[in-house]
């Protein structure tokens, strides 16, 4: 149960994501008619009552601006921030993100942009900024990718186990060891001393494997972190690997072993950037191996996958779709059409290229003009009612050979079924 949660958990995490893209993409594109465009980032734990103080003393400043029409916007755009900051009376756990202001359309009209949200995850940034434009960097630190993945760094001196998430690193535990050296005192204490030392190396190996399960496996079931790396100068890392006391959740998630030359925190700093490389090409992997998935099933003509959109809608309408898979760039928008003589909706799917076809707005038999009813982007839709379909989601990127082929070859859109469904049948 707890795997299909961690799943569960992800795909919001991941729609999560995608709705912030989205978000970035379109405040990027606005511009406003003077410096009347705020961005305001409150991080977790502010007051807003502080807040609240910051922008009325930003009002009495802007009240003293000398062009009457940049001057009323400003302020304006203030006012705005402020009624939208009432709605709060206190700052959500992971933060507050505002942006206000009046934005120019591609008509030439004024139009006013309030939007507040609490991010998925914790933004621990402070921003307030009053601009011709919105400012969204900021906003990336939530598309780092969220994958912990834990470091053990040992050497003769002690071991060091810390997490690496996104940006953000964490030193979990320390401890310092004093393991005996080889010496060269001949006589027959050379065997007992060499004895004790191998005795000594051992605990220290027993107690580096019990604190890692500690650490990494916390409920006794599966492994907090997506992998694991193990650094260290000199020959321990290999001994924790072959040992039996290291505990096997772990060994399976092991990605890389590294060699350091320091130990402590400049050895995990310096793992950090031996796996960079390594860590970065785990979501790809999962990415590659999810359509290598789907490849196969069409390899093998299993009947069990589907391609394109309408085929893919069909399976969806069947339930038969197990994993949806959608490119997140994905560029075709729903349309609900409406013929205004029959009262009739139906529903089409349209690209850029198509949208330009004054055809698809017009029915077939009478051509009689469609009343566009509603627009959406499909990827928004699928990740708003993929639920109701009982399927998993999964976006992809074209990073990889085989997202390319997918949005090239498969139209961006397709997925594994739970059964074989013959769809040419279908729709006819």
């Amino acid at each position: 149960m707890g795997n299909q949660n961690n799943d569960e958990d992800d795909t919001e995490q991941q729609i999560e994501m995608f709705k912030v893209k989205k978000l970035i993409k379109n405040l990027e594109a606005a511009r406003g008619n003077g410096t009347s465009m705020i961005s305001l980032i409150i991080p977790p734990g502010t007051q807003i009552s502080q807040v609240a103080k910051m922008l009325s003393d930003e009002y009495g400043t802007a009240s003293n601006i000398k062009s009457r029409v940049n001057r009323l916007s400003v302020l304006g755009a203030i006012t705005s921030t402020q009624q939208r900051l009432k709605l709060y009376n206190k700052c959500p756990k992971n933060g507050l993100v505002m942006y206000c202001g009046t934005v120019v359309t591609d008509e030439g009209k004024e139009r006013k942009v309030n939007i507040d949200f609490e991010p998925f995850k914790q933004i621990n940034t402070s921003l307030y900024l009053c601009d011709n434009k919105f400012h969204t960097e900021d906003l990336n630190e939530l598309l780092m990718d969220d994958e912990a993945f834990g470091f053990i760094i040992m050497d003769g001196n002690g071991c060091l186990y810390g997490t690496v998430q996104g940006s953000a690193k964490e030193i979990l535990h320390k401890f310092s060891v004093d393991l005996p050296k080889k010496h060269g005192r001949g006589g027959q204490s050379a065997l007992r001393f060499a004895r004790l030392r191998l005795e000594k190396r051992h605990n220290y190996v027993r107690k580096v494997a019990e604190m890692a399960t500690q650490l990494f496996v916390p409920n006794g079931q599966t492994p907090n972190v997506r992998g694991l790396v193990l650094a260290g100068s000199a020959d321990f890392k290999s001994e924790l690997m072959r040992s039996d006391l290291f505990d096997q959740r772990l060994h399976k998630i092991v990605l890389k072993m590294v060699d350091v030359s320091y130990g402590g925190e400049n050895g995990f700093n310096q793992a950090i950037e031996f796996s960079a490389d390594t860590l970065g090409s785990v979501k790809l992997m999962r990415e590659k191996k999810l359509l290598q998935n789907y490849m196969d099933e069409i390899s093998r003509d299993t009947g069990k996958y589907c391609f394109m959109m309408d085929d893919t809608l069909n399976a969806l309408e069947l339930g038969a779709v197990e994993h949806l898979i959608v490119w997140e760039n994905l560029d075709i928008n729903r349309y609900v059409l409406r013929n205004s003589s029959t009262g009739e909706d139906k529903v089409v799917h349209l690209t850029k290229e198509q949208e330009a076809n004054e055809t698809f707005f017009h029915d077939e038999g009478t051509g009689v003009e469609l009343e566009v009813v509603e627009k959406e982007q499909m990827v928004e839709w699928i990740a708003n009612h993929y639920k109701d379909y009982g399927c998993n989601l999964e976006f992809v990127t074209d990073r990889s050979g085989e997202g390319t082929q997918f949005v090239k070859g498969f139209g961006g859109i397709g997925g594994i079924l739970r059964w074989k469904v013959d769809l040419c049948s279908w729709r006819n």
